[in-house]
């Protein structure tokens, strides 16, 4: 049994379960057991999939122990056990039908598949037995020896997924039996649960070429020789008593073209006597699916339900209404798994009823538009929050409510109080004078159409400004955040909780400022940073400090493994009541006389990482945002700031999965960072940075955004990057190229630094390149910072040295 899925028949399934700490599970969950057989009727109604972090982030601090060495493996499943059941009562309890299962994990969902097949790639020296913990966690992390996988965002959200590494002569098998033991680990709780797995054709449109592999291969043509890893998983969940299985196929939101399309059709058409005697769920989300995707999807065989996003699908109602396959069952994704905002009950029951007409009164489940993963895990933990905001939210508890009183009010058993006041929630957000600022809506609206642009271009601003650095060929920096230690958490901590005073808090921040700004000067980096240490968060951080935002206390969503975001609700006008850096970086900058960055998170990425407002257009809120940091911008200038770094690295996340609409996207997005320094003298640098998507499809428009200097991720992602610059793409902008992955603990050296340096100078110009890490250290040890980063600054010595011979 593998250690992926955890011990099943333990004793501490019973009615305790037992974390690191042996606290008893469910008092630390505040998740009353109660015996299944107790809980409310089932009705039509379908969650696809739930936050797997706990409440209080149980399952970081036990990862996080485990890789630490100070915990064992059986204790860490022992916290992903309690964590587990809890969610699949708390489901029971609320009377949802079809409960999910295979949904947590200890990473990511998409590395839980490629352990499933067996597609681990050989530079992790797996024996081809069961894939355990070592060989699970080494492909997400790296290890001493070798790099973790590449790592990029999940279709357009905040969440990342570890990317299979495929190729030709991949052996497949089953090597991971998680999907079946937690199937089984529900049945002996007593819930029924419905397996989800990641469909076969998405997993392998989701893949990537496996390096040193022809760039014409084609991941896809591996889906004969992944089925039958798949007819293996589906045989022992039937074996297992499983009535149901779900398969996420969210790729049917992309604009799919004839062969894609027919790998579809192929897949089922092979599964379909394997799945004969299960109920099978195809569940989409994220976007529309286009009329041939939907063709091609209501036309699979063996398929029992299809499941929908009607949130971000309204398209797709108008596809289901011109015809739906007679006697299927629609699950309709009307509650929103991507935002925090309470439904709108009335309205949704609506379409629920309109649909009913179309589909057949027994053949609607209420549902999720997606998996609840990206939302926050449950309202009643945040105490704080404005008493009229908070009756404006659901979390992902909350939404598992409103599923069930909406299929319960399909069945005609309307709780006719719950919807009234939900009614006068609603009203009170719309009517509410917190939300509105006028003066900001006329400052966004003044923008008009004009271009926001800087009036001198790059190539004679890069002029100026080197004449004004002095900086050496190739020069060092870093992205901006340096290793939050434990003591600066502390700080941070008890001056919240007003423990600490201004004065202390102050001098505590100032010490470790002049800690990094040293260490940085040690290693002869050329420009600087602060290391950020007041910074509890990239954006929330900003949000603390501009209006129109509000804060939960326990508000997490995973963005990758063990880091977790507390996204910001942004649920007014957007403006900046008063500086927010500058004291910090106008004290870091006394401490050097060497360039001192300013550090800020741009428009695009506050929003995108925040819970944004749905009552007006996203684009809007993004020009309010724009102009609350183009203040900030100036105020650092005015300072002796002559370096600002606006962070964009959720640019690409908020791009549309269907092309006809990212154009108009790219437009605004753009704009919007350029709003933010269109005013700033030729001799003040402008950098930014982007991490972790796939940018190369949008270069140009990241060279639209008219930076003075892209720092951007490209050494996790195999220096795909590169890939594309000699194709004809021209920077005329310093650029960044990240030359080593700083989510792994490994160590690059000087050598590998070096190489991965000639492998950019060969395809930029000198004179532009500048030498950085992919991203932040926020989240390594500076046992690991220095070594790191002095390897990084011998590298970039040592070319300089060969440059000039």
């Amino acid at each position: 049994m593998s250690q992926l899925s955890s011990l099943s028949f333990r004793p501490y399934y019973g009615s305790l379960c037992f974390s690191v700490n042996r606290t008893p599970s469910f008092r630390r969950f505040n998740l009353p057991f109660r015996c299944p057989t107790t809980r409310a009727m089932a009705s039509q109604s379908h969650i696809v999939g739930y936050p797997r972090i706990g409440p209080k982030r149980e399952l970081k601090f036990a990862l996080e122990s485990f890789w630490d060495g100070k915990t064992s493996a059986d204790e860490l499943q022992a916290v992903a056990a309690g964590i587990r059941s809890s969610i699949w009562k708390q489901l029971a309890n609320a009377g949802i039908k079809y409960i999910p299962s295979n949904t947590f994990s200890y990473y990511d969902q998409m590395l839980d598949t490629t352990a499933m097949l067996g597609a681990v790639p050989p530079r992790y020296g797996w024996k081809h037995d069961e894939v355990g913990f070592e060989t699970y966690f080494s492909m997400a992390r790296g290890n001493a020896n070798v790099p973790a996988m590449e790592m990029t965002k999940w279709f357009d959200t905040n969440y990342h997924y570890i990317v299979p590494e495929l190729g030709p002569h991949m052996r497949f098998s089953y090597a991971s039996h998680k999907a079946v033991d937690e199937f089984k680990e529900a049945k002996a709780l007593g819930v029924d649960t419905v397996p989800v797995l990641i469909g076969p054709v998405s997993y392998l449109l989701l893949s990537k070429s496996a390096r040193g592999i022809e760039h014409c291969f084609s991941p896809l043509s591996l889906i004969g020789y992944i089925l039958p890893v798949y007819k293996e998983v589906v045989a022992e969940l039937k074996a297992a008593g499983a009535k149901w299985v779900q398969f996420d196929e969210p790729t049917l939101v992309w604009d799919l073209d004839a062969d894609q399309l027919q790998a579809f059709t192929h897949a089922y058409s092979e599964l379909e006597s394997s799945l004969s005697g299960l109920n099978v769920l195809i569940e989409t989300y994220f976007a529309d699916v286009t009329a041939d995707n939907y063709r091609t999807l209501t036309s699979l065989k063996g398929v029992t339900g299809y499941g929908f996003d009607l949130v971000r699908g309204e398209k797709t109602l108008e596809l289901i209404k011109d015809g739906f396959p007679s006697g299927k069952q629609l699950f309709a994704g009307v509650v929103d798994g991507r935002n925090i905002w309470a439904n709108d009950l009335a309205s949704s029951l609506g379409t629920l009823q309109d649909l009913e007409d179309i589909v057949g009164k027994d053949k609607i489940v209420v549902s999720t538009s997606c998996s609840l993963l990206h939302t926050a895990v449950d309202l009643v933990n945040e105490t704080k929050l404005d008493k009229d905001i908070k009756s404006w939210l659901a979390f992902a508890a909350q939404k598992v409510d409103e599923v069930n009183a909406l299929a319960n009010a399909l069945s005609g058993q309307k709780d006719e109080a719950l919807f009234s006041a939900n009614a006068a929630a609603q009203a009170s957000r719309k009517s509410s004078p917190m939300v509105t600022n006028e003066a900001v809506q006329k400052a966004a609206a003044a923008l008009d159409g004009s271009e926001q642009r800087r009036g001198t271009d790059v190539g004679g601003r890069l002029d100026t400004q080197r004449k004004k650095l002095n900086l050496p060929i190739l020069p060092t920096t870093t992205i901006g955040s340096f290793p939050q230690t434990m003591d600066i958490r502390r700080v941070r901590r008890e001056y919240k909780d007003k423990k600490l005073s201004l004065e202390d808090y102050v001098n505590a921040i100032k010490e470790e400022i002049n800690k990094v700004v040293k260490l940085q000067e040690e290693l002869d980096i050329d420009v600087l940073v602060h290391g950020e240490p007041e910074r509890n968060d990239m954006v929330e951080y900003f949000g603390e400090q501009l209006s129109g935002f509000a804060f939960t206390s326990n508000g997490w969503v995973q963005s990758y493994g063990s880091r977790y975001v507390k996204p910001p609700i942004i649920y007014g006008d957007v403006s900046r009541p008063k500086p927010m850096t500058v004291f910090w970086s106008s004290l870091a900058q006394g401490m050097t006389k060497k360039p001192m960055k300013g550090m800020l998170t741009g428009p695009v990425t506050i929003m995108n990482w925040s819970f944004v407002r749905d009552d007006q257009p996203r684009f809007e809120t993004c020009y309010q945002i724009a102009l609350a940091m183009k203040d900030e911008v100036q105020d650092l200038e005015k300072a002796g700031i002559t370096v600002i770094q606006i962070d964009e690295p959720a640019l690409r996340e908020g791009l549309p999965l269907r092309k006809a609409e990212q154009a108009f996207y790219l437009d605004w997005a753009v704009r919007s960072f350029r709003i933010t320094n269109c005013t700033v003298q030729d001799t003040t640098q402008i950098h930014t940075h982007m991490c972790y998507s796939n940018f190369n499809d949008i270069i140009h428009s990241i060279i639209d955004m008219d930076a003075d200097v892209i720092t951007i991720e490209n050494s996790k992602s195999d220096e795909k990057l590169l890939s594309v610059l000699p194709e004809g793409v021209q920077f005329g902008s310093g650029i960044g190229p990240g030359v080593y992955d700083v989510h792994s603990p490994r160590i690059p050296s000087d050598k590998e630094i070096r190489d991965k340096i000639k492998n950019i100078v060969k395809v930029l110009e000198n004179n532009n390149v500048w030498v950085n890490p992919d991203c932040g250290l926020k989240t390594r040890k500076y046992s690991e910072v220095r070594p790191a980063l002095s390897n990084m600054v011998a590298a970039a010595k040592y070319n300089r040295e060969m440059l000039a011979k």
